[in-house]
């Protein structure tokens, strides 16, 4: 996701409460997902909200601890960025290597998203780490093999992501698609080497932000080595046609013969906000509507569509959740808190949303 959240979202005044949940919207049964389909959440800040020492809640208002939870609701893959150098304790190699040990010994699947960069990296950003900066293009080469290699041999994720939406390319200026293209698939053909070599059982992905432009971009990849195609996919930047988010999906899929995975998309419950951080979501514009709505239902029933499309694609391999877990950890007052806290799979109150019951069906 974006750092581009403290740009967008509308000052809201007031909070809204969320009420409690009827017994209706409740899952009666939880059925754990036992084939491929993977039917994942990507829970990456999880080790600094944890910190935080807060507390989640069951469909039934029950404390539970956080990933026994996921995992009763059939949630089967965990999706973790990794920063090469933050600034700060989190998302870099030492906590995402600790987390992801966890993670396997709860049994879940791993899906690491190498953003090759210190921070966010997006369409609109994709600066190459700061100890990297200014190599010449031989040895940048050689710093994407040498880190590729050692988070392959040191994670042996599932799934890895080589680069995080990379629309325009990455390690820019000189992976970017315009500076020439061919320096981008190289050091992207490097990256999947390294791979190979290292963890030969990874799934990889590649990931791009969107439906527009998706065709284009992944045949100028025809020829390299990859076996997932990922798709970020959120309304309020990718259009509002689900008919066309699918269409794609099966065209793609087609084309170039390999699986194909939500690997992010969110929708809010609510319009509300729980701290005083500026929401990316915010205001009806932003929504699907009339069929879902910024309501607990809504929210379940457009993740429900999301999971069914996906599911009618041949090789559709599954979809990602992004920010599940992304409550208002700081606090109400929190002017530096979370800018996802209504588009979380769990309310104001920390309690398991209907939409968390989507993930075992």
């Amino acid at each position: 996701m974006k750092n581009s959240w403290l740009n967008l979202g509308w000052v809201v005044m007031g909070f809204l409460l969320v009420g409690c949940k009827q017994p209706e919207d409740r899952p009666t049964s939880i059925p754990p997902s036992e084939n491929h389909f993977i039917s994942a959440v990507d829970i990456s800040s999880f080790p600094e909200i944890a910190a935080n020492t807060t507390t989640f809640y069951d469909f039934y208002n029950t404390p539970q601890d956080f990933l026994v939870l996921l995992k009763k609701a059939g949630v089967n893959t965990i999706r973790l960025r990794l920063w090469v150098h933050p600034t700060g304790p989190h998302s870099g190699f030492d906590e995402v290597l600790q987390f992801s040990n966890t993670l396997k010994s709860h049994g879940f699947k791993t899906w690491i998203a190498l953003h090759y960069s210190d921070t966010w990296a997006d369409p609109s950003q994709q600066a190459a780490p700061k100890l990297w900066e200014n190599l010449p293009f031989p040895i940048l080469k050689d710093s994407v093999f040498a880190y590729t290699t050692k988070v392959a041999a040191a994670l042996q994720p599932d799934f890895i992501q080589i680069g995080n939406e990379i629309n325009n390319g990455f390690l820019h200026p000189l992976g970017s698609l315009g500076n020439p293209p061919f320096q981008f698939l190289q050091l992207l053909d490097t990256a999947l080497l390294a791979v190979r070599q290292e963890a030969p059982q990874s799934k990889i992905v590649i990931h791009y932000a969107g439906i527009t432009g998706a065709d284009w971009f992944f045949n100028q990849l025809t020829g390299l080595d990859f076996d997932v195609i990922g798709l970020s996919y959120y309304p309020i930047w990718h259009g509002k046609s689900l008919p066309l988010l699918q269409q794609t999906l099966a065209d793609l899929a087609a084309a170039h013969q390999k699986e194909i995975i939500i690997a992010e998309t969110a929708y809010p419950f609510t319009l509300g906000w729980n701290d005083w951080t500026h929401n990316v979501v915010g205001t009806n514009d932003h929504l699907i509507l009339p069929d879902f709505p910024a309501t607990p239902a809504g929210q379940k029933a457009f993740l429900a569509e999301i999971r069914a499309l996906v599911q009618s694609i041949p090789q559709g391999l599954g979809f990602c959740y992004w920010g599940a877990e992304m409550v208002a950890w700081r606090g109400p007052a929190a002017t530096n808190g979370s800018p996802w806290e209504n588009q979380a799979l769990f309310d104001f109150n920390h309690v398991a949303l209907p939409a968390l019951g989507v993930f075992g069906e």
